[in-house]
C-alpha cells in the first residue's frame, strides 16, 4: 500500500500542559503547546535534554496524565476517554522507546515479545494463525527466524530495537511515537532503523512523531520539524525550509552546532549558546531564552510571547519577527 496524504491533521494539540509538582513549585515539562500532525507525514520534535520532547510524547499517549490542554485524534479528544475507549484507540496509537534493552522484558524471547499485544488483545484465535502473524512481523522488520526463540540479551541493539519496531506495528497502529529511537545505537545501524521506519512508513501509511536531539536524523526523517526550549514550542517549519531559513536565534545555535565533516572550514563560523538554561520550575514571564540570547531587549521579558505564523507555515516564538 502506497503512503498517501492527508491536509487534515490525524493528530492535533491544542493548549496541551503537563506540569510536576515539586517541593519549590510546578516545574513547566509542557507548556501550551499548540502542534498538528497530518497523516503520512512525521513531525520532528527536537530540542536539548530536558526540554519536554519525551514528556510531550508520552502525554499525548496517556502514558502520563495531562495537567490541562486537548488532545485530538481524527477530531476527537482523547483525554475525554474512559478506560473503555483508550483500550481501544491504544491499538491505533504506539510508542517505541529510546533504549531498546530496557524497554523489553528480559524474561521473555522474541516470539513472546511480539505476540504479546496480539495475545492480550485476543486478535488470533488459532496458535497457527499468531504464530504466522509473529514470523510475518519479523520479515518485516528485518529479524532472521532464527531468533525467534531468543532472549533480549543474546541480542544487538539494533536487533532489540527491530524487536520493538514489530511491537509497535503488530496492531496496525495509525500513529506512532517514536522516543528517539536510534540514540542508543550505532551510525551504521541508525541509518538501517530510519531507512525501515520510512519504508515502514510508506508500505502502512504511518504517521510518526520522531523526537530526538539529533538534527541531521530529524532532517533525513521530518516532513515538519518543532524546536522545544523549556517546555514550549518556539519554532516549527517545514524540515528543508527550517534548516535554510531558521528564525528563532536558539535554532540558529542549534543548527551551527551540526558537526561539519571537512578539513577546511573557511567561512564558517560556529554559534556558541552561552549562560544557564532558565529554571522551568514557575518560570517567569517572557522569553525563556532571554538570559542566553545576544538578541535579548528589555521588552522579551516581562510578558509572554506568542507562536506566530511569519512566512507561510513558519512560525516562531520571537520579538526580533514583531
Amino acid at each position: 500500500m502506497e503512503m498517501t496524504i492527508d491536509n487534515r491533521p490525524l493528530v492535533e494539540m491544542k493548549n496541551l500542559k503537563k506540569y510536576f509538582k515539586t517541593s519549590n513549585g510546578s516545574l513547566h515539562a509542557v507548556d501550551d503547546i499548540n502542534l498538528s500532525i497530518k497523516k503520512g507525514t512525521t513531525l520532528g520534535v527536537v530540542g536539548e535534554s530536558g526540554c519536554g520532547k519525551s514528556t510531550l510524547g508520552r502525554t499525548i499517549l496517556r502514558l502520563t496524565p495531562h495537567t490541562s490542554g486537548e488532545v485530538l485524534f481524527k477530531g476527537e479528544n482523547i483525554l475525554e476517554y474512559d478506560k473503555k475507549k483508550m483500550r481501544l484507540l491504544r491499538q491505533q496509537m504506539q510508542m517505541i522507546f529510546q533504549d531498546p534493552y530496557s524497554s523489553l522484558n528480559p524474561r521473555n524471547t522474541v516470539y513472546q515479545l511480539i505476540a504479546e499485544q496480539l495475545v492480550v488483545n485476543k486478535i488470533y484465535k488459532s496458535k497457527v494463525e499468531l504464530e504466522e502473524r509473529v514470523m510475518h512481523l519479523m520479515n518485516t522488520v528485518g529479524l532472521d527466524e532464527r531468533y525467534v526463540n531468543t532472549y533480549p540479551h543474546e541480542l544487538d541493539g539494533g536487533r532489540r530495537q527491530r524487536i520493538g519496531l514489530a511491537r509497535a506495528i503488530s496492531m496496525n497502529p495509525e500513529f506512532i511515537v517514536c522516543d528517539e529511537p536510534v540514540s542508543a545505537l550505532d551510525v551504521s545501524i541508525q541509518a538501517q532503523i530510519l531507512n525501515l521506519l520510512m519504508d515502514l512508513q510508506e508500505k502502512m501509511g504511518l504517521t510518526y512523531m520522531f523526537i530526538t536531539h539529533d538534527l541531521s536524523v530529524v532532517k533525513h526523517i521530518s516532513d515538519e520539524i518543532a524546536v522545544l526550549y523549556v517546555g514550549q514550542c518556539i519554532e516549527k517549519a517545514p524540515s528543508k525550509e527550517l534548516f535554510e531559513n531558521p528564525m528563532h536565534p536558539y535554532t540558529k545555535m542549534l543548527l551551527s552546532a551540526i558537526p561539519v565533516p571537512a578539513l577546511r572550514k573557511d567561512g564558517f563560523k560556529r554559534e556558541i549558546i552561552k549562560g544557564e538554561v532558565t529554571n522551568p520550575i514557575d518560570p517567569k514571564p517572557g522569553c525563556r531564552f532571554a538570559a542566553r540570547c545576544k538578541y535579548c531587549t528589555p521588552q522579551c521579558i516581562g510578558e509572554n510571547l506568542e507562536l506566530k505564523e511569519k512566512t507561510p507555515n513558519h512560525f516562531v516564538m520571537c520579538r526580533l519577527y514583531e
